[in-house]
């Protein structure tokens, strides 16, 4: 019997591998943890016999207590409790908690030597090298789960990576994709929340549309596959059929292609080195009729560009880009910053770290990593607050 634990249950990613969970006999469910849903998380506990149930705010101890009274299952609360939790015994991690809480608990996890999905973007994308290290030092083995970077690592599936020339990650384009480029600073956090292809959470469908989120999974391929910033590209692609391509040496090119379903990344990674039949749809190509690409305008798009930037400069720019994107973000869905100041803000946070910290330098621990983190917030504020005078 297998124990997995998921960490960001009650998110997207987190149901879709709940769904994949449910439909086996032979999994046994170490530890689930949430935000403030716990009305759902208790379900999922009590559903998947959990042996433990932990939400990552304090003041949610109580009400999920009094919801898991007399079921047996374990209740913890807090990002203490979040992160101790990933030191539990457990064979499959899947690592879904979206931002910088995702670091320690995944941290915690791959220093048991377990199997981590990931798909935390902010771990790869704030602190790269350090995760591969520790996943090294421990004999772990980390997963990738964005569809994206799954259909790449399927397609090196028995092949040299040095033979690879380019990587091409697709992106849809996100729900403003069609919007006159004199039209994008009116729109607001509901436009930006509208995702065309995709069935997510409100802050990466926003990311979806800026691109930021295929900033962060640029950045994430550069860690994980170790490839240069110029062998990286993106294509936009509406269909969202085809994931990644990989061109090789050799002028062949591989493609992955599929359903858009996170269930079959999520899946792939959990019967990872074997396939096994998963609930997902089946291409019928002929119906589709006919698939599109472009190139990404880095004009409607300027987050690629900073990525490219962010590859380049290494240290604690990731850490920065990272922060200073999710304060961006939390701004945007306030309504403090319009939709084309995100990218601005993040320019001009990483700009004045530089000048004040340094961004050379990388961190050389977990507890490094949160104090570029830490520092880099309080930055981006500034510069929000600065933006918002700006627009009153």
């Amino acid at each position: 019997m297998r124990r997995v634990s998921v960490f960001g249950a009650t998110g997207s990613v987190g149901e879709s591998t709940l769904d994949l969970l449910s439909r086996r006999n032979d999994i046994a469910v170490a530890v689930l943890t949430g935000g403030r849903n716990i009305a759902r998380l208790a379900e999922a506990a009590m559903q998947h016999q959990a042996e433990v149930a932990v939400t990552a705010y304090e003041e949610c101890y109580a009400p999920l207590k009094d919801l898991l009274a007399g079921t047996g299952i374990e209740v913890a609360a807090g990002p203490g409790a979040v992160a101790e939790a990933g030191l539990r015994p457990a064979d499959w991690v899947m690592s879904a908690i979206v931002g910088a809480a995702g670091l320690a608990p995944g941290f915690a996890a791959l220093s048991q030597g377990t199997t981590v999905a990931l798909a935390n973007k902010e771990s790869l994308v704030t602190a790269g090298p350090l995760l591969m290290a520790e996943a090294r030092a421990h004999g772990a083995t980390i997963l990738p789960v964005d569809s994206e970077h799954s259909a790449v690592f399927q397609a090196l599936a028995g092949e040299n990576i040095a033979a690879v020339e380019t990587v091409t990650l697709t992106a849809s384009g996100g729900g403003l994709r069609d919007w006159p480029l004199e039209k994008l600073a009116q729109a607001t956090p509901e436009d930006a929340g509208k995702h065309p292809n995709w069935d997510m959470g409100q802050r990466i469908t926003i990311d979806s549309a800026s691109m930021f989120n295929k900033a962060m999974e640029v950045i994430e391929a550069h860690e994980f596959f170790g490839l240069a910033p110029s062998q990286i590209a993106v294509l936009i692609h509406p269909q969202s059929v085809v994931h990644a391509l990989v061109a090789f040496q050799d002028g062949a090119v591989m493609g992955h292609l599929g359903a858009p379903d996170m269930r079959h990344p999520i899946g792939y990674a959990l019967n990872w080195p074997h396939r096994s039949a998963l609930p997902v749809a089946r291409l019928d190509l002929a119906r589709i009729g006919r698939l599109e690409f472009a190139d990404p305008d880095l004009v409607r798009y300027p987050a690629l560009g900073l990525a490219q930037a962010v590859m380049r400069r290494g240290g604690a720019s990731g850490a920065v880009f990272n922060a200073a994107k999710e304060i961006a973000l939390d701004h945007f869905i306030a309504r403090n910053i319009g939709f084309l100041d995100m990218a601005p803000l993040v320019e001009q946070t990483l700009d004045r770290f530089d000048a004040a910290v340094g961004l050379d330098r990388a961190p050389g621990s977990l507890a490094d990593v949160l104090a570029v983190d830490a520092e880099a917030r309080r930055i981006a504020t500034q510069v929000a607050g600065g933006l918002r005078r700006t627009m009153s």
